[in-house]
């Protein structure tokens, strides 16, 4: 050969790969190249093949250590050009990186997708249309999550029904765990960072894709556990426009917009307990928009929950909590 280019990673194998001995092999005219991994070519036996003109010439872009030893025999070795791990950025290579760049920005901003992102799912236009309902759900189920749940929480099972086990569940699980160590942790996260922080708490979190048949045609469904307490939450879509909406809360069927200022209310369930409840909240000037309640059995545990257009002052809470057949009310804020 008139030219060998090294194209190759650096492993056990390739390490020294051209040495003393390959160069014995060559003819006299040969020039070597290497921007691929210092180390492939054996730099000392390089130097001598070089001043000994066994071979013609050399151009190295990576080096056995980098940046390059002010004192390396390679400064001094004739026919060898060296530069400084740069090989990749000509003027062209530059120009198509700004425009690669540049499209990758519009692509995301535009319709969503993020191709070539080491640190993020890869989504294509089409399938992060059909992912965003999900990410939106997904993350307002964390939230909704996190408020029932207890501190502490050691793990999270989310489960992909329906429609939604065609989906990739990375980006959807990343934005239910934004949405739950948001609202338990009061920290910033994003959808980068979530992964990391999870393992950080000790937090694991399953994923499951589930064939069960279910009254939905596509579903998520999440439990949290801490200690001994589990609590769930189930979401899906509503119409073409595909509202989102909570379906289930603890296994109590619901149906939620979580969407505004969510008031949860566990409660006896006794007759008058709705009615006091509107005076209460009426007293303290907080209108009711939407209300769904659930109940184990008539007589027993109920749930209520409300849509409501302001949050309630401490002194609205207190009357209401004064009531010894209701218990555990939480405010969550979308």
């Amino acid at each position: 050969a008139d030219f060998i280019t090294v194209h190759m990673p650096m492993t056990d194998e390739t390490r020294g790969m051209l040495n003393r001995n390959t160069f014995a092999m060559m003819k006299p005219s040969v020039r070597l190249l290497n921007c691929a991994r210092g180390g492939i070519i054996n730099e000392a036996d390089l130097c001598i093949a070089l001043k000994e003109g066994e071979i013609a010439g050399a151009a190295l872009d990576v080096y056995e250590s980098e940046p390059l030893d002010k004192d390396s025999p390679l400064r001094d070795c004739p026919n060898l050009i060296l530069t400084p791990h740069l090989g990749a950025s000509t003027i062209e290579a530059q120009d198509n990186v700004g425009l690669e760049v540049a499209q990758g920005i519009s692509d995301y901003l535009l319709h969503g997708s993020l191709m070539n992102s080491i640190n993020m799912p890869s989504l294509d236009s089409q399938t992060s249309a059909k992912v965003q309902p999900y990410l939106r759900l997904g993350e307002k189920m964390g939230v909704l999550l996190a408020k029932l749940g207890q501190v502490g929480t050691e793990r999270l099972a989310i489960t992909y029904g329906g429609l939604a086990t065609d989906l990739p569940g990375d980006p959807i699980a990343r934005s239910i765990i934004k949405g739950f160590l948001g609202a338990a942790e009061g920290e910033e996260v994003n959808l980068v960072n979530v992964r990391a922080m999870a393992k950080e708490r000790g937090l694991v979190v399953d994923e499951i894709k589930s064939n069960e048949q279910v009254d939905f045609r596509e579903w998520l469904h999440i439990r949290a556990w801490a200690g001994g307490e589990k609590v769930s939450v189930a979401g899906s879509f509503f119409g073409l426009a595909q509202h989102p909406r909570i379906v289930r809360l603890n296994s109590q069927p619901v149906e939620i917009n979580p969407d505004g200022i969510l008031f949860m209310m566990t409660n006896k369930d006794r007759p008058g307990i709705v009615g006091r409840l509107g005076t209460v909240l009426g007293k303290h000037g907080v209108n009711i928009a939407n209300m769904s309640l659930g109940r184990d059995r008539e007589g027993g545990q109920a749930l209520t929950v409300l849509n409501i257009d302001s949050e309630p002052s401490k002194n609205c809470i207190t009357e209401l909590e004064s009531d010894p057949d209701i218990s555990k009310i939480r405010i969550v804020q979308f």
